[in-house]
């Protein structure tokens, strides 16, 4: 069975579905995307993810209307008979002239996909994450780690990085040597009892989930910090974790070929990991 991609408010099989070699989001990247999950056919935090979209679309001078968006998801999880599901919506400025102007653009690009998606199972969970340091710089000063954008090249090539490092990711320091965040996710580090995590100023992007684990560790009574962290904080740890609306919490137990912690999973981030699943099986009743 083909899968149904909504596309400029149409569902159409994916092999049929066509953007112009003239959209702003092939040629400049300018555009956004969102990518979310859900469970047992419902969407965790939509509205999180969609205001964040709208926010950033703002500031990129493009019109989206979140209803129909919402709509959209829904109509494209639904049709695709998916209960777990990976869905990202993708926005560009639309089509326009060969020379970068947004007042040639007439309308925008609206894209949303959902493919089943199998978590991971949970020795991976139990054996955690390793990562590198990019050797990128977030610039701290831009307004673009701010924005979920089409420009995602720095993160691609970081993930890279990662890769033929034998590493599952890679974190960005900012340009003043300060932790921002890895290729995909948040960071969070857990050090004499406090929660620590970069803040906006950083240079990161504003997560989701990041926003969900900060109100859960307040309500746990967990003391947290947002602040500017040196990357040796985050090598003499206790403990730390990423996060992102894929793969929720995940233990970080190796930095830079050095151990978080014991370089096992930690318990503080094993009670937010579980706290989040509560959270989820409560707003969606999925899982």
């Amino acid at each position: 069975m083909s899968v149904l991609i909504y596309l400029n408010g149409s569902l159409v099989p994916g092999e049929q579905a066509r953007v112009s070699v003239l959209d702003y989001g092939f040629l400049y990247g300018y555009g956004l995307f969102e990518t979310m999950r859900a469970y047992g056919g419902r969407v965790f935090r939509l509205g999180r993810h969609l205001d964040r979209l709208e926010r950033s679309a703002v500031s990129l001078e493009i019109p989206v209307d979140t209803a129909e968006l919402a709509r959209a998801v829904a109509e494209t999880v639904r049709a695709n008979n998916l209960k777990e599901a990976r869905i990202r919506i993708t926005v560009s400025a639309g089509e326009g002239g060969m020379v970068p102007d947004l007042t040639t653009c007439s309308r925008p690009t609206v894209l949303v996909v959902a493919r089943a998606y199998q978590p991971y199972p949970p020795t991976v969970y139990a054996k955690g994450y390793t990562a590198i340091f990019s050797t990128i710089r977030r610039n701290s000063q831009s307004p673009l780690p701010g924005l979920k954008s089409l420009s995602f090249l720095e993160n691609v090539l970081a993930r890279q990085e990662a890769k033929k490092a034998g590493a599952n990711d890679a974190v960005f320091l900012n340009d003043r040597g300060f932790l921002a965040e890895a290729s995909t996710s948040n960071i969070f580090l857990v050090a004499g009892g406090v929660l620590k995590t970069p803040g906006l100023s950083c240079g990161i992007l504003p997560g989701v989930t990041r926003e969900a684990v900060l109100e859960l560790a307040g309500q746990m009574g967990i003391p947290c910090a947002e602040a500017e962290i040196k990357p040796e904080a985050l090598l003499r740890a206790d403990e730390a974790f990423l996060t992102n609306a894929i793969i929720e919490i995940m233990p970080l137990v190796a930095a830079g070929g050095t151990p978080v912690g014991s370089g096992r999973p930690g318990l503080v981030t094993r009670q937010l990991m579980a706290a989040y699943r509560r959270l989820v099986t409560a707003e969606t009743g999925g899982q």
